[in-house]
């Protein structure tokens, strides 16, 4: 099992300046009353700058550590999701279900499902830009998108085309994240740790996820739980004192990986004979990937155990009390999940954000997808302290404490 936690909280003098990315970075921090101060020393060559200090060399010449001292907050959002709307109905002529037992037993309603020329990266384009135009920055401006998905379009990503599709030319870096429902809160914790370790300034973070295409539409234990979607934030460095990401807890347990999974598969091919009449395993069978297969009640076992305890912990770190909880923003899997893990945390119904009614569980995309609804919708304000938890394939659940502009 692993596991990380804690968030730094430094300062920047200016949102426009730009600081070169450094490659090395050594850190030190300590918890006061009031926070977290920490110190964040980057240098491109340690041993050199060593060096030359002890040579005479003048601090000037040197390659010492500097100081790097910045905080950061989400100040856009943005969502897509498909045109096709698939209801509980529509499931109900594929397979032996209704509107009732599915609403019952998942809380879900309808589902948004690709269709005609629609893709996950497009998705996710609309999504940062709806993003990037809230947030009102310049493509040019991004310094990283990080698009957290484990439906890309390409076996090798799909952020790069993003970066591209935004029209970003500095070429800034794109790479993806897969995690499953976990992946948009670990793409949060990311974005801090570029921001505040190597003084990045605008980092979008994506959550895309097309599970539709995975899913066994004979199966009604998992064909009504699924939708496609895509969200985005916009992540910008700041002052400290306006540090927006309080604190993070992450965990993974590959043991729960038989409970949720989606493996590879090996299409059948007769076997090759060689010149000596031995059977090669060459070439390689071709492959593609199962469809998905969960054990409904080993994860929602899983979900109201793990989730309550991170939240808190998440919460410890940041020095906060559970009461702080403007919002509870759970991964969109199950109702009864979200609900259950309200209980636990006595947080009222009513600061609860659920839209898992009219989309489904859209995996990665599910929480930011729900943000952008919200603070459109008027309901998130600026200043509202939200306790955000992902948890599912891998297994690997996470939380993060932020604070909405």
């Amino acid at each position: 099992m692993a596991n990380a936690s804690g968030f730094f909280t430094p300062s920047v003098p200016s949102l426009r300046r730009r600081i070169q990315p450094p490659i090395g970075i050594f850190g030190s921090g300590s918890r006061s009353p009031e926070g977290f101060s920490t110190r964040v020393f980057c240098s491109s060559s340690t041993t050199e700058g060593a060096d030359k200090l002890a040579s005479g060399a003048s601090s000037s010449e040197s390659r010492v550590p500097r100081l790097v001292s910045q905080g950061c907050k989400l100040v856009g959002c943005g969502s897509a999701v498909p045109t096709l709307k698939v209801s509980n109905d529509d499931l109900a002529k594929l397979v032996d279900t209704s509107d009732e037992w599915i609403s019952v037993r998942t809380g879900i309603r309808n589902r948004r499902v690709l269709s005609g020329n629609e893709s996950v990266t497009a998705l996710a384009v609309e999504a940062a830009r709806n993003a990037l135009q809230m947030a009102q920055v310049d493509p040019d401006d991004v310094d990283l998108v990080l698009m957290c998905s484990s439906t890309p379009d390409d076996l090798f990503g799909s952020a790069p085309q993003i970066q591209k599709a935004l029209g970003c030319k500095r070429n800034p870096l794109a790479y993806d994240i897969t995690a499953a429902c976990s992946g948009f809160v670990l793409g949060l914790i990311s974005a801090a740790s570029h921001i505040r370790g190597a003084g990045f300034q605008n980092v979008l973070v994506i959550g895309a996820d097309a599970l539709s295409r995975y899913v066994d539409w004979t199966d009604r234990g998992t064909c009504i739980l699924f939708g496609d979607a895509a969200g985005a934030v916009l992540v910008q460095a700041c002052d400290s004192e306006e540090d927006g990401l309080f604190g993070f807890d992450v965990h993974s347990d590959g043991d729960g990986q038989r409970h949720l999974n989606a493996p590879v598969k090996e299409n059948k091919m007769d076997n090759t004979l060689g010149s000596n009449g031995s059977v090669l395993d060459f070439p390689p069978n071709r492959s593609s990937y199962s469809c998905i297969q969960m054990n409904g009640k080993e994860v929602f076992r899983f979900a109201v155990r793990s989730v309550p305890h991170s939240i808190e912990s998440a919460l410890a770190k940041a020095g906060l009390p559970g009461s702080s909880i403007d919002w509870l923003l759970l991964h969109q899997a199950n109702q009864r999940i979200i609900d259950a893990v309200a209980t636990r945390l006595e947080v009222p119904p009513e600061r609860v954000i659920s839209n898992l009614a009219n989309y489904g569980n859209t995996s990665a995309a599910s929480i930011p997808l729900a943000l952008d609804e919200a603070v459109r919708s008027g309901k998130v304000k600026v200043g509202h302290t939200i306790a955000a938890a992902g948890f599912g394939a891998g297994v690997t659940w996470g939380s993060a404490i932020l604070r909405w502009g």
